[in-house]
């Protein structure tokens, strides 16, 4: 294949290998049923074309088994082609439980990048080859959409919400970082690059430079500025609810529904705190809607993950709660 015109993009990911499989599948089906059905309707009409007004086809009753045989196989393929999808779809949606998290933030028009390890990066990831990359995706102001067609990824940045996608690099290089979704008069000037390294020296590059401060020091620290700590206390003495151990258990509300404490509820409850309160408090919180950024919301959620329950100990319910 010509290098300089390439059919597809290079496969560089895990899951690339299988995403073009499941295209090329789709694609020949579609190709043999067109030309099979192309052939058939000009055989018939050559073959049964009227060759006098007096002319008259035989009148048939039809085929049972015909009929079910072009109705079966059909529907045999495309169950196929949907249980193929489904699988590479769940597969592309949950990333490792070792996986490595980034944290992605599309803004007109440029992507920053944040490593667990603080380091913070504009229009480029390095990552190191053969580690699953778990990417966390929200939009400071539009819908973006994060794609590196090499990886076969492409995942929506919306504003509000977080999306997650993950790969796992299986070749060193540099790969285009495209947004796939019209964002604004530069649009087209809106790329980057992942740069997949060796382990050794994707180290090294983690290395260099001033040590940075991870997003969990960058939460505590906001936590403490914005005056959480003086209601989220840790002995359950605040007007808040106690936050150690909160993140991913099912949440109480004062309407009587329940929640899981995941990035999404988080975040909610810091920009929007009176549309889901829980049980036992009082919607005192104050909004921190336009005070905090999208980088700063991210480092927020970062550290409420990172606090546990001390050892021994439960976390404190209020009674009406219980």
């Amino acid at each position: 294949m010509n290098q300089a015109f390439p059919l597809l993009p290079e496969q560089a990911s895990a899951q690339a290998g299988e995403v073009d499989a499941l295209f090329f599948f789709i694609v020949a089906v579609t190709i043999f049923f067109t030309i099979g059905i192309s052939l058939v309707i000009l055989f018939f009409a050559v073959k049964y074309r009227r060759r006098s007004d007096e002319d008259r086809p035989k009148e048939i009753h039809g085929s049972l088994l015909l009929e079910m045989v072009w109705t079966i196989i059909p529907l045999g393929i495309v169950i196929l082609m949907f249980a193929w999808g489904s699988k590479i779809y769940f597969q592309m949606n949950r990333p490792p439980d070792d996986a490595m998290n980034v944290s992605v933030v599309g803004k007109r028009w440029m992507w920053k990048l944040q490593h667990p390890t603080g380091q913070r990066e504009i229009n480029e990831l390095h990552v190191p080859v053969g580690r699953a990359v778990k990417l966390t995706i929200t939009s400071e102001d539009v819908i973006h959409s994060f794609f590196v067609p090499a990886f076969r990824l492409k995942k929506d940045a919306v504003p509000g919400r977080y999306n997650v996608g993950w790969f796992r690099a299986t070749k060193v290089g540099s790969y285009h970082l495209f947004c796939a979704e019209y964002c604004g008069t530069e649009h087209s000037k809106m790329i980057g690059k992942i740069v997949v390294m060796e382990p050794e020296d994707y180290q090294t590059w983690l290395a260099g430079g001033p040590p940075p401060e991870s997003p969990v020091v960058q939460g505590e620290q906001l936590f403490t500025e914005l005056n959480c700590i003086t209601c989220h206390r840790p002995d359950s003495a605040g007007r808040g609810p106690v936050l150690n151990g909160i993140f991913g258990r099912g949440i109480r509300l004062a309407s009587g529904d329940t929640v899981v404490a995941d990035e999404a509820y988080v975040r909610e409850s810091i920009l929007n705190p009176a549309t889901k309160v829980v049980a036992g408090y009082q919607p005192v919180m104050p909004t921190y809607q336009g005070l905090v950024s999208e980088e700063q919301l991210i480092a927020l959620i970062a550290y409420i993950k990172s606090l546990q329950i001390p050892s021994g100990e439960t976390v404190p319910v209020p009674e009406e709660a219980e």
